[in-house]
């Protein structure tokens, strides 16, 4: 989602904001600004497009001044052009926005009422003209900013600067995160502490309804009441981290690559390999005393959830139920005393997931989440975070996110099984030194890429793809469906096999790929029946299992991809692999935008 950075320093600022862009490029935008104050003049650049289109403005025309915000927009009201960049202006107000004003057209329609000019469609000139409209009340700028805050409805994190003060930005937050970096005789606004790794490592998150002055001196935070607030100034991790690609082509790539050890370092966070045992972590959910689980997510992490469903009720007979938490949000579920939810979001931020967290709180249940951000807004209002150990993740598509995620559900389910009693300690040995093999198998999965990439140039030259699974390769196959739109834009669909001949057949003809996903497990042989189906129908099929099943299956497949054989329980973790390799590689071969694919946004935080 868009990208918010503001500086009040000592230096130059356009540079430093442009670079602090750079690393939010992951979160997905299509056009970009910045804004400054110099000599008591307001000026701005904006550029359709990638950051280097805003670079290339800035190395023509530069903008001094030592106070700045800039944005990278992901197009919600108004299509993505310079007009509606940001950062918008009122006069002598700048403001730059991420999320939505609900109530927006009643505003605009009462502020052209009272003569403002609208020159853009977004719904961010409203908030910029509101802040205005106080000002020419007699207001101070604080305390305009504070008057047009509670004019708004929606979900929005804001920055806004003012010409007559050059030693202030007014933050804002009622939903998408936003953070004051703490410098010597500066400070920083940023959507999240990558952002702001370059400049401190001190920060201070705004929790929703809070408001802040930021000033070099220092900053005040006040709630929606206009009360003064503390809130906890904490050590950030972000600038252990570097935003590069290394020697790879894409960040996407190299996160593919990443996954042997992230895996590794997320397994032994949780499970002792040595002593074939569940390490002792601390956990909201009693898992011998509930009676259900309710997991939720969006997008990837929704399907990991699935797939960890198949572990919780085959390993720890624990019945789950599991929704997308746009659909879970407004269902109104009904929990018993006896549940617990379990929510998964790579960033913690995600909206309708940490609104589907704030159902669950009202419910009374045990709540955790699965997050690989510590300090994220979903990973704070949980009673406990299992955390994922797989480092940034900066390509929009996720891939070494989800396998941690389904590293830690497989912990979680043997941990479960072991507390219910449905997995004897030997039991949940053997599955545990299953799981020390994922890593090592992942990592032969990887050297499959020549051939997966083969079959990726293929792919590039149609335009529909049908995938198969049984079991928790169901999932998979969808998510395989999820990568291959994401990047490639061909329409994919993943199906369970037993649900071709329901409706599905019918698209099968000589030009339908078919990737089917079946390592030679319990139910290969039904996963074979539903090939034949398609080869009858001169469907092309492209495999993905092992050698016996590559045997048993018998097909003059279009292709087959031969995995190293794994036991079940890890299949979906090793399994996926070939599958974000192959979605890669197709979008490669067609030339789209792999890291940041069209309309795409890393962090959804507004509904």
């Amino acid at each position: 989602m868009c990208g918010i950075v503001g500086i009040v320093g000592h230096s130059p600022v356009a540079p430093l904001i442009v670079d602090a862009l750079k690393r939010l490029e992951y979160r997905g935008y299509d056009s970009a600004g910045v804004a400054t104050i110099e000599d008591g003049r307001l000026d701005r650049r904006r550029a359709e497009g990638k950051l280097v289109n805003l670079e290339k403005l800035l190395q023509g025309e530069p903008l001094g001044g030592l106070i700045g915000i800039g944005h990278t927009r992901w197009a919600t009201h108004g299509v993505p052009n310079e007009t509606n960049a940001h950062p918008h202006f009122s006069e002598d107000v700048a403001i730059v926005h991420n999320g939505i004003i609900e109530n927006f057209a009643e505003l605009r329609s009462e502020l052209q009422a009272e003569g403002f000019q609208f020159t853009s469609q977004t719904d961010t000139e409203v908030v910029a003209h509101l802040v205005t409209h106080e000002l020419r009340r007699g207001r101070s700028p604080q305390h305009a900013a504070f008057a047009a805050l509670k004019r708004l409805n929606g979900a929005f994190a804001l920055a806004i600067m003012f010409r007559g003060d050059e030693d202030l930005i007014v933050g804002a937050r009622n939903g998408p995160p936003l953070a004051v970096g703490h410098g010597d005789g500066e400070m920083y606004l940023g959507s999240d502490a990558i952002a702001l790794a370059p400049f401190t490592d001190s920060i201070t998150y705004l929790e929703d309804g809070d408001w802040v002055v930021v000033r070099r001196s220092g900053m005040e935070i006040f709630d929606i009441s206009g009360s003064r607030v503390e809130r906890l100034r904490q050590q950030s991790v972000g600038t252990s981290f570097l935003v590069d690609k290394g020697n790879h082509r894409h960040f996407m790539e190299k996160e593919i690559h990443e996954q042997p050890e992230v895996i590794a370092h997320t397994l032994a966070h949780y499970l002792d390999f040595a002593g074939g045992g569940v390490k002792s972590f601390d956990t909201p959910i009693d898992f011998a005393k509930i009676d259900r689980l309710a997991v939720s997510a969006c997008g990837t992490a929704y399907l990991a959830g699935l797939i960890g469903k198949y572990w919780f009720e085959r390993y720890a007979r624990l019945p789950v139920d599991i929704d997308i938490a746009s659909e879970f949000r407004y269902r109104e579920m009904p929990l018993t005393k006896a549940s617990a939810a379990l929510f998964v979001s790579q960033s913690g931020e995600t909206a309708d997931t940490l609104a589907s967290l704030r159902y669950c709180r009202k419910e009374g249940v045990p709540i955790a989440t699965i997050v690989n951000v510590r300090d994220s807004t979903m990973a704070r209002e949980s009673d406990g975070i299992f955390p994922t150990l797989a480092g940034p993740e900066i390509g929009v598509a996720s891939t070494k996110a989800f396998t941690c995620q389904l590293s830690i559900f497989a912990a979680l389910a043997v941990r479960a099984g072991l507390e219910r009693g449905t997995l004897s300690p030997e039991e949940a040995s053997s599955h545990i030194r299953a799981l020390s093999e994922a890593p090592r198998y992942a990592a032969q999965a990887l050297k499959l890429e020549e051939r997966i990439e083969k079959v990726g140039r293929e792919l590039s030259q149609v335009r529909h793809v049908l995938y198969l699974g049984r079991d928790t390769n169901y999932p998979l196959a969808m998510e395989g469906a999820l990568k291959l739109k994401e990047l490639s834009y061909i329409h994919a669909e993943g199906y369970a096999a037993g649900e071709l001949k329901h409706g599905p057949i019918a698209l099968i003809d000589e030009q339908m790929p078919v990737i089917v996903i079946a390592p030679c497990d319990r139910i290969f042989e039904k996963t074979v029946s539903n090939m034949q189906e398609v080869a009858a129908r001169g469907g092309r099929i492209i495999l993905i299992t092992d050698e016996e099943g590559a045997v048993r299956a018998s097909l003059d497949s279009f292709e087959t991809i031969v995995m190293p054989t794994v036991p079940e329980l890890i299949a979906p973790i090793v399994y996926a692999l070939p599958v974000q390799m192959l979605a890669y590689h197709t979008a490669v071969a067609m030339g789209t935008d792999v890291d940041q694919p069209r309309n795409l946004a890393k962090s959804v935080t507004v509904e």
